[in-house]
């Protein structure tokens, strides 16, 4: 029987050693953020994203549709040379005009069985059909007015569309129409129609005249579009490249596409918790710029660059132009392409040990989204190559929702670091009491069914209240934890020493001197101070438990009561400590204990809170 005591004691004191219930803390942590966040608009694909995105200290963000609401509006327009609010201009550019928006289109403008007009295709496209449709324009008519001979969707790259169309009424004669990126499309002008509807040269007066008013339009937040035309000459099969040069400048529209609300703010929660946010983007520099400006991510000291500039630096450019990424310069990247996006996660990654959270919508974001520590794909404009590239689904496209994962992955984060705290300090005095008494004395102060109790309090419970905890809005007012971060702070190692260090005194103080203290005689005087000793020791953990709440803050108790699965511990763990002292005592090896005992039991318990507090004072 000795020996099988002494075999139970040293398995228990393995048992009590191996933390079995960290896996049980992390998995419960990140299982309960990633079911959180589905309330809050986010899909989480693979789990450990929950807590790696607490550690981001980069975003990279689209705009469209992510910082803006996706919902465009022509508002202005230069059509014949002319500056305007929506309004019409001459007959005969109106008849290209209309042409060009009904014809070199991947929209469609349908009845509804309701009898309403809809509108059909990109948000873009949307704008500009809705924009023909103001100037009197009528879809099926225009379509019907001529033949569609080959139609090339928008290329990502070219940044234009374009369409080759047969007129009939003009004997077969052969039109192409450009839309696209207004400096791209303008380039491949060699014409414009004046402001009398002649078609002259594109001269350099009218040419700075137009790149002056997509810059303004552009610096007013507008996207700006410009459409063209193009007289072919001779044959042409669908087989045929669409022309790129030789064309006359319609006009330009300047398409607005709101701030999302609540982004500004957002973006400035980001600035206080240490992550950079930087905007990439395939728009006009300018537009790109004023947008920034609007969310508060490009300040007076940013700078933006455009996506061919930045291709163009070589490897050691890049190395020097990094590190002032890093702080605020190019925050916005225009023009860019998904193989700019992927260069510069890769160096802030790589090179610089960022934690990168990329945002994506497009089949081209997976490689960013693949090489980025955390994958964000857009619900609703997200197509499925993107999603499945990604970690987490932001199912309403919204900057904001991602704040939010942020806050939850910094909350999964610090829960895991809560639990480890609470779990090394009972690790720690219960290993060291037991070890050293079964070594000096043969045996233990704390039986193998106690210890097997505290490992549950401390692995099972602990792991149910603590990897629970809700986030709080001051997550987002410290720096993040990065990529170096050490998991076990100086902090933790405060609080756990110091904790640890009453306890054992406590402990070994009852063990020399608390017959003397508690008066005890008689036979069962060791039975008796054996079960004060557990029950002082169960008692410091329940409020070490409370205390380890919060590492850093003294007032352990905000939004307790808003945590019922903590609270619900807290009382489980007091109700079967009373059955286990006062009905299991054949079983636990305890003892029926006074109400003064038990009044003492739980002061000594509570006495590590203030010392809890007292310690939150030592700086580190």
């Amino acid at each position: 029987m000795e020996m099988l005591e002494y075999f139970a004691i040293a398995v228990t004191i393995v048992v009590v050693a191996v933390p079995e219930g960290l896996p049980l803390a992390v998995t419960l942590s990140l299982a309960f953020a990633m079911k959180k966040m589905m309330n809050d608009k986010a899909l989480v694909r693979h789990l450990a994203a929950c807590e790696t995105m607490g550690s981001a200290t980069t975003i990279c963000s689209d705009k469209t549709g992510t910082l803006t609401t996706n919902h465009m509006t022509v508002v202005k327009s230069c059509i014949c040379m002319s500056v305007r609010e929506v309004g019409n201009p001459s007959k005969f550019a109106l008849k290209l005009l209309l042409q060009s928006i009904f014809n070199n289109t991947g929209g469609e403008v349908v009845m509804s069985k309701e009898g309403k007009r809809e509108i059909l295709g990109t948000p873009t496209e949307a704008a500009i059909l809705e924009f023909g449709l103001s100037l009197g324009g009528d879809f099926q008519a225009e379509r019907e007015a001529v033949k569609l001979v080959k139609l090339e969707p928008f290329n990502s790259t070219k940044k234009r569309m374009g369409a080759v169309v047969e007129l009939p009424v003009d004997g077969g004669r052969l039109r192409a129409h450009s839309k696209g990126a207004s400096e791209i499309v303008l380039a491949s002008c060699e014409k414009v129609i004046n402001s009398k509807g002649e078609v002259v040269a594109l001269d350099d007066s009218s040419l700075k005249f137009l790149q002056a008013t997509i810059d303004q339009f552009a610096s007013e937040a507008l996207r700006t579009l410009c459409l063209a035309y193009k007289e072919v000459q001779g044959g042409f099969s669908p087989n045929d490249l669409i022309p790129e040069s030789g064309y006359t400048c319609i006009g330009i529209v300047g398409i607005k596409d709101p701030v999302r609300p609540g982004v500004k703010e957002s973006v400035a929660v980001c600035h206080a918790a240490g992550i950079a946010v930087r905007m990439v983007t395939g728009d006009n520099i300018n537009t790109a710029k004023a947008i920034a400006r609007e969310c508060g991510i490009l300040t007076s000291d940013g700078v933006a660059i455009e996506g061919p500039v930045f291709r163009e630096k070589s490897q050691a450019e890049l190395l020097e132009l990094i590190p002032k990424i890093q702080v605020i310069v190019l925050k916005v990247m225009a023009r860019s392409s998904p193989l700019d996006k992927h260069t510069l996660v890769k160096h802030l990654r790589t090179t610089f040990d960022d934690v990168v959270a990329v945002t994506g919508d497009g089949t081209n974001d997976a490689p960013a989204l693949h090489e980025a520590d955390i994958g964000l794909a857009m619900g609703i404009a997200g197509t499925e190559v993107a999603k499945e590239s990604a970690d987490v689904i932001i199912l309403d496209d919204n900057f904001s929702t991602i704040v939010t994962v942020a806050k939850w992955g910094r909350s999964v984060y610090i829960n895991i670091q809560k639990f480890v705290q609470f779990q090394l300090t009972v690790n720690v005095v219960a290993l060291v009491v037991n070890f050293s008494s079964a070594c000096m004395t043969g045996s233990a102060p704390l039986t193998a069914v106690q210890l097997l109790w505290v490992n549950m309090i401390m692995d099972t419970l602990g792991a149910l209240a603590l990897a629970t905890e809700p986030p709080n809005n001051a997550l987002m007012k410290r720096p993040p934890v990065g990529r170096k971060g050490h998991f076990i702070t100086n902090v933790m190692w405060r609080n756990i020493l110091g904790q640890s260090f009453y306890q054992f005194l406590i402990i070994w103080k009852l063990q020399a001197s608390g017959k003397s203290m508690f008066e005890l005689e008689g036979s069962d005087s060791d039975l008796v101070l054996n079960t004060i000793i557990f029950n002082s020791f169960v008692f410091c953990q329940v409020f070490n438990e409370i205390s380890s709440r919060e590492m850093e803050s003294i007032n352990v108790f905000k939004g307790m009561l808003n945590n019922y699965v903590f609270v619900m511990v807290l009382v489980a763990t007091v109700a079967f400590q009373i059955i286990i002292i006062e009905f299991l005592g054949t079983f636990a090896n305890t003892t029926h204990l006074t109400s003064h005992q038990w009044g003492a039991c739980v002061l000594i318990g509570f006495i590590g809170m203030p010392i809890a507090a007292i310690l939150k004072l030592v700086p580190v």
